[in-house]
């Protein structure tokens, strides 16, 4: 597992230095978005809407956009010194029941593992949650953003989970909340025995991703019936069409070229055999009798 973060917990002027590491993992479904026509796989770029040129990621900041359409634009290094405390610290606030927790509130969980030096200290903090049955919350930095967090125990792990802020859950407000709806008792009895009947315990391996075992097996089916594409095929056959045509250039000139040199050459044999006959018809003149001149 790669390390995520790294730091200390501080409970009051005691630190225990821990890294983290993710918890949890989220397998990609192996889809992508692709051009029908050839398969060809669709890439994202990072386009400037001012002049509609591709950015390079050097040339990528961050910008704080206000009301009038003025945007502020921030460095690294600005941001990088606006880091707080908790960047490097998990900041123990207070312990309260787990019960007390809404789910809702839960984003990542992550293990903790103790520096070799500190792991007496982090067993014993861990099992002092268990002992008395409580979560620590936290405030933790994690990629440069500041979250509320909690740590729990589990299997003798401390396991940090990052929270939603108060004012980041939204308060639903559907019609059916305000209306009063009429529950009777024996119907309320009845769901309540339908649910304690199918009621057990949670064994985690009897779950698993219908979709994904649903989209291997029809990938598996498309592959045996030859349902594939080659999204290379298209500039295949388009690097072979001109290649042909490179080809067929290059040997009409050579046959232009062949044709070329023996016209040439006839007409240079051509000259030397009127050449040759001049200079005969030029030798039998001198070579007559001036009575036949």
């Amino acid at each position: 597992m790669r390390t995520v973060w790294k730091g200390t917990i501080g409970v009051g002027s005691f630190a225990i230095p821990v890294k983290a590491y993710s918890a949890t993992e989220e397998p990609g479904s192996g889809l992508h978005q692709l051009h029908l026509t050839d398969g060809g796989r669709l890439r994202f770029k990072r386009v400037c809407e001012v002049d509609g040129a591709e950015i390079p990621a050097e040339e990528v900041g961050r910008g704080y956009a206000l009301p009038g359409g003025d945007v502020v634009v921030l460095s690294e290094a600005e941001l990088a010194s606006l880091a707080p405390e908790s960047a490097h610290s998990i900041q123990v606030c207070g312990f309260v029941p787990p019960s007390q927790i809404d789910p809702v509130y839960f984003i990542k969980s992550y293990y903790l593992q103790p520096e070799v030096p500190a792991t007496k200290p982090y067993v014993l903090l861990a099992e002092a949650l268990l002992t008395a049955g409580r979560v620590a919350l936290v405030k933790v930095a994690i990629r440069q953003r500041e979250t509320l967090g909690a740590l729990r125990v589990r299997d003798q792990l401390i396991v940090l989970d990052t929270m939603h802020w108060p004012n980041e859950v939204r308060r639903p407000d559907f019609p059916f909340l305000h209306e009063d709806i009429d529950v009777r008792m024996p119907e309320l009895r009845a769901a309540a025995n339908l649910i304690e009947n199918l009621s057990g315990d949670f064994e985690p391996s009897a779950f698993a991703d219908g979709y994904a075992a649903a989209l291997h097996d029809l990938v598996d089916a498309k592959v045996e019936g030859r349902e594939v594409v080659r999204p290379t095929a298209a500039i295949q056959d388009e690097a072979v069409t001109e290649l042909l045509q490179a080809l067929q250039s290059s040997a009409q000139d050579r046959t232009d070229a062949d044709q070329g040199v023996a016209k040439a050459k006839a007409a240079a044999k051509k000259a030397a055999e009127a050449k040759g006959r001049a200079r005969k018809a030029t030798s039998k003149v001198k070579s007559a009798p001036k009575s036949q001149r």
